[in-house]
């Protein structure tokens, strides 16, 4: 005979392990029998999550509560999902003492927990706290979390989220000594200096390109001199882009969250602007790495991705971009697990025209022109190209003009025209029951039902695919651009202007569209 584990032994609580976006719900068994004195933990735990027992042990010793002579056994369930991250030493804690019987079990058991454990009983905020929260929210579970996580949690707003500052003061909570008060959500931030487009002297063709783009979200490349404006003009774009709405902040900051960039749990309303180095890695952009962590083009995601020097980044990684442009979404391959993170980015790209970056100056340029800027923009293979809708050359901008005052049109009044057009694009896309948000994302049916032009614009674009050889993606892309440009100028139908402004901008430094 032996004796089966009595139910008082074994106590549980859930949290969370990270697949991507998605959080999976882990339920953390813990047991005290009688046995040989040990602290296991089973379940597939990473070195981090393996770890946890001494963080645990030594934080309830610095509180003065003695570990039993048993055996000790906590289990992540389920067994065969890897578990990684310090965010399960808080339910591995709350487990254990309610199977101590010095928490109550049942507050313990329809609750959700994450959070790092200090040896001295300090609870350490951890990434992931806003999926976590949904997780709770679907779930009808109460949160638990350190302090650093309340704000970013209680976004949610499905649960209550209790975020105490230590391991302490979470069991005075739960025993009714001293309750803490729910958490309250974070302040919204708003960017209160984004730069503004009417510090750029001249450049007025690029302007009018960029308003195209952040109304359609059409990915643009700029090619020019060093110094001609290229990078500046990029990092204004988030001053004319419309705010993100109430479900692209949630959805954004849950993959900031995942990144650990949520500072103080303020969400943000501005779109991201991302411009990592041409010397960043596959997997930081595209994501990857330990635990699969998102990459750039997640980061990106409803907001806007630079990448400057293009050509100079690896062959590989611009290669990699062209799916994700595409489905506007990316997979992070393992052994054990896909991963999937959202990125619909608009992109900006920028190069110079050679490696010199003096073709374009008769005066100045090398003995190999102009086969020296053929060979460098050859780095960017035709598919990869085929997928910007603009294609724009920056001239340098004239000495005279540079001594102008900053009188240019600001960037607040093409950011109401980029609105504007912006909820056109919605009001056509949800009449149509839809889920597309801007041109951008219209194709097949959809995009011959919005963006087929008049007759006179028809036969125009006709004549130049076949002239220009256009692929079929080009054509297409072109009539999402015609689109665009037609709804910044308040019409309903595609007209030949709008055809063929499209057009100028696809054609611009190539031989092909």
């Amino acid at each position: 005979m032996f004796d089966a584990m009595r139910p008082e032994n074994l106590a549980r609580i859930h949290t969370v392990a990270f697949e991507g976006l998605e959080a999976r719900r882990v339920e953390v068994q813990c047991a005290v029998t009688p046995g040989v004195p040990a602290f296991a933990v089973v379940g597939l735990p990473d070195k981090a999550v393996s770890e946890a027992r001494e963080r645990v042990r030594t934080a309830l010793s610095a509180m003065a509560i003695a570990l039993p002579s048993k055996r000790i056994t906590v289990n992540l369930s389920p067994a065969d999902l890897p578990k990684e991250g310090s965010h399960f030493d808080l339910p591995i804690a709350l487990a254990l003492l309610a199977a101590l019987d010095i928490v109550p079990r049942d507050r313990v058991e329809s609750a959700m927990a994450l959070g790092e454990l200090s040896l001295d009983g300090t609870l350490v905020a951890v990434i992931g706290a806003l999926p976590t929260a949904l997780a709770a929210g679907e779930d009808g579970r109460v949160l638990y979390c350190p302090q650093g996580c309340g704000a970013e949690a209680a976004w949610v707003g499905a649960t209550p989220v209790f975020a105490a500052p230590t391991l302490a003061a979470l069991i005075a909570h739960l025993t009714d000594r001293h309750p803490l008060d729910p958490a309250r959500p974070g302040e919204v931030r708003e960017e209160a200096h984004l730069k503004c487009l009417s510090e750029v002297r001249g450049q007025e063709r690029a302007k009018r390109a960029i308003e195209i783009a952040a109304a359609g979200r059409h990915h643009l490349l700029m090619v020019g001199s060093p110094g001609s404006g290229k990078s500046m003009l990029a990092a204004r774009v988030p001053g004319i882009l419309p705010p993100l709405s109430a479900p692209e902040a949630l959805e954004t900051s849950m993959i900031h969250s995942l990144a650990g960039l949520l500072d103080e749990g303020g969400i943000s309303r501005t779109r991201p602007y991302r411009a990592p180095h041409h010397t960043a890695s596959m997997a930081a952009i595209v994501g990857g790495g330990r635990g699969a962590k998102p990459g750039e083009i997640s980061l990106a995601h409803n907001g806007v991705l630079f990448l400057d020097e293009f050509p100079e980044y690896p062959r590989a990684v611009l290669e990699t971009l062209r799916q994700p442009i595409e489905t506007g979404d990316v997979v992070v391959a393992r052994a054990n697990a896909h991963v999937t993170y959202p990125c619909r980015f608009l992109l900006i790209a920028a190069a110079n025209p050679c490696r010199c970056g003096q073709l374009y100056d008769a005066g100045q340029t090398c003995g190999r022109a102009p086969l020296c800027g053929e060979d460098y923009m050859g780095r960017i293979s035709g598919p990869l190209m085929d997928r910007f809708d603009l294609r724009l050359e920056v001239p340098p901008v004239a000495y005279a003009d540079l001594d102008l005052p900053a009188n240019g049109e600001k960037s607040t009044d093409i950011a109401a025209r980029v609105r504007a057009a912006r909820e056109v694009q919605a009001a056509r896309f949800a009449a149509l029951g839809s889920a597309a948000r801007v041109n951008a994302d219209a194709e097949g049916a959809l995009l011959d039902e919005i963006a087929t032009p008049d007759e006179a614009g028809k036969a125009f674009l006709l004549k130049a695919a076949d002239r220009f050889k256009l692929t079929a993606r080009g054509y297409h892309r072109i009539l999402r651009l015609a689109r665009t440009i037609a709804d910044l100028d308040g019409d309903e139908t595609v007209a030949q202007p709008h055809v063929a402004e499209a057009l100028g901008y696809r054609l611009i430094g190539t031989k092909s569209g």
